[in-house]
This record gives C-alpha cells, structure tokens and sequence, in this order.
C-alpha cells in the first residue's frame, strides 16, 4: 500500500502553503517520490479545500484531527505528519494525543508548529507559549525516541501586523477619514516578522528530505527576511495615502477583548485568555528580531516575503 505524508490544518495558515508546495518537491525525491499526500480539512467543499484537490498527488480528506486515532493512521499508511494545531486552552491535551497516536502507529516524522521562540519557555506569561514548551518537552523525552520531530518557531505573522495598516489605506482610499492605527508592535522595537506561507514553504521542504536525521528533535526559529518597527509601518502607510497618519496606538493588543468576547466568552477563563495579552512582550523588548533566525532555515528555504510585500498583498496589488 502506497505510503502518505499527512497534512493536519492543510487549509489553514501555514498547512495549505504546505499543501501545494509538497508535491513538487516530492517529485526530486529518491525515497518519497510516490508517497501520496492526505491532506486534512474540517469541510472538503471550502473553496481552499477545492483547490487543494486539483493538485496531482493530492487527496483532500476530511476529518477532524483531534479525533484521529492510532488506527487511523495505521490505515492511512502515515508515515510522515505536519500538524499546525489551534492555542486554545485544551491544545496541550489534544495535540499530545495526536503524537502519542502518531508513535503507536509508527509515524516516523512530524513537523509542528509552534510559536515566537522567545516565549517557548515554562514561564511565559502567555499560556498558549507554555503549552508549546510542554509539548516540545513530552516530544524530547526519551519516550519518544522512535519518532522523530521538528518543531518550528515563527515569529508573529505578518498578517495579523500589517492587517491595521491595509485597512486604514482601503478606508483612506474611500473616505479620506481615518480610524485610530492599532499597532501591536511598539514603536522602535524591530521584529522579524514572517509571512504564514512561508512557514508552511519550509515545513514543506523538511517534510520532503530523504534523511530527516539531522532535523530530529531540532526547534527552528523562522523570521521574515527583514525586521521592521511600529515608526516604519506608519512611514508606509503615509507613503501610501500621502498624509500623516493621525493618531497610533502602539504595543496596542485590545484585539484580545474582541477575541474573548466573540470565541470565549463563557467557555473558557477570562484570566488565562487574556495572558495573550503580553505574548507580545518579548517583541517589545527587542527579543525577536531577524538575528534569531535559525541558520539552517536560511540553507533550506529561506523566508523572501517583506512587510511591504504583505501590505501589497492585502490591498491586492
């Protein structure tokens, strides 16, 4: 039976660039050339899982990853597995699982998603980063040992940065009125910041390596190809409207209250939710910019999208 790379999330952020860049490369492979590749969707008739299903070696399967079982897998013939996984509160609980799952059915390599390096540690404030550190911890216990992994850190996408910019310029364009800039960024702290694709591009380009030896147990850290400040995303608005932009609000993270209210209000704690909160701390501090880049990312595919080249994008020019 023909072997599978199993794609967790291959329509979202990261999986879907994993999606469509895996086949290509696969092609060049001396091991994994007829390896088919599953990837996994809550709705096979969204229009991303559409047009993952168009691609050659491609099967869209869907299935709710959380309830994949040891057996599953071993039905699928999964030797290989991406898992970008959700951070809500039970992540840990769930996503443990699913690689507990993965080493009774004998997958032989996984590559996760984490978060910002700087906050994978036991005593980040931010709770999501905590339960990235634990599960990066259960995979480098010795239990483990049979499966091998790597665990990639990206820094805060760029999207979600340069999302605020792209709305005051369309709203600009419009009206010529402007709403308070939300910044989460502070206003001289530089951070690399890195679009979701091309993480999903270098999960992709590990996932397709005939030895994955060297990666085994490797935490990566991926930034984008140039660090920017809070100052120089207003210098590009302006730039683009042609006016001063007139009131910023830097190391601005009030998103969380509408998080909370929309998506966890009355199902999860207000106090562990709202922790988010300070995830942005290390970035204002200087602690996550370009020079944090793991060498090894820029030998295997290293990130080229700019700021500027987001902004572009989500103004679609």
């Amino acid at each position: 039976m023909t072997q599978s790379i199993l794609i967790v999330g291959a329509t979202g952020n990261t999986g879907r660039a994993v999606a469509q860049t895996l086949p290509e490369l696969l092609q060049s492979s001396r091991t994994l050339s007829s390896n088919r590749i599953i990837a996994l969707t809550r709705s096979s008739g969204s229009p991303v899982a559409l047009e993952l299903a168009k691609i050659p070696g491609v099967e869209v399967i869907e299935q709710d990853w959380v309830e994949i079982t040891a057996d599953w897998l071993r039905e699928h013939h999964v030797v290989r597995a991406f898992i970008a996984s959700h951070n809500a509160p039970n992540q840990f609980a769930e996503e443990s699982t699913f690689h507990l799952n993965a080493l009774d059915a004998g997958v032989e390599y996984i590559v996760r998603i984490s978060t910002t390096a700087a906050n994978v540690r036991p005593d980040c404030p931010a709770y999501y980063a905590r339960q990235h550190w634990a599960i990066e911890t259960l995979l480098g216990s010795p239990e483990f040992n049979n499966m091998k992994w790597t665990s990639l850190q990206p820094n805060v996408f760029s999207t979600l940065i340069i999302s605020p910019a792209a709305e005051l310029i369309k709203k600009y364009r419009k009206t010529r009125e402007q709403d308070t800039l939300r910044l989460m960024l502070s206003k001289d702290a530089p951070v690399g910041i890195i679009d979701p694709d091309e993480v999903g591009v270098i999960a992709a380009h590990l996932l397709s390596q005939d030895d994955t030896s060297v990666h085994n147990k490797a935490k990566y850290v991926l930034n984008g190809p140039e660090d920017i400040t809070g100052k120089q995303i207003v210098d590009m608005i302006e730039q683009y409207i042609g006016a001063p932009v007139k009131d910023v609000s830097y190391k601005d993270v009030s998103f969380i209250d509408m998080l909370y209210e929309h998506q966890y209000a009355g199902k999860e704690s207000k106090n562990i939710i709202y922790t988010i909160k300070r995830a942005a701390e290390t970035g204002w501090e200087g602690k996550c910019s370009t020079s944090t880049t793991s060498e090894e990312i820029l030998e295997l595919a290293a990130p080229k999208r700019s700021p500027l080249d987001t902004l572009k994008t989500l103004l679609r020019e």
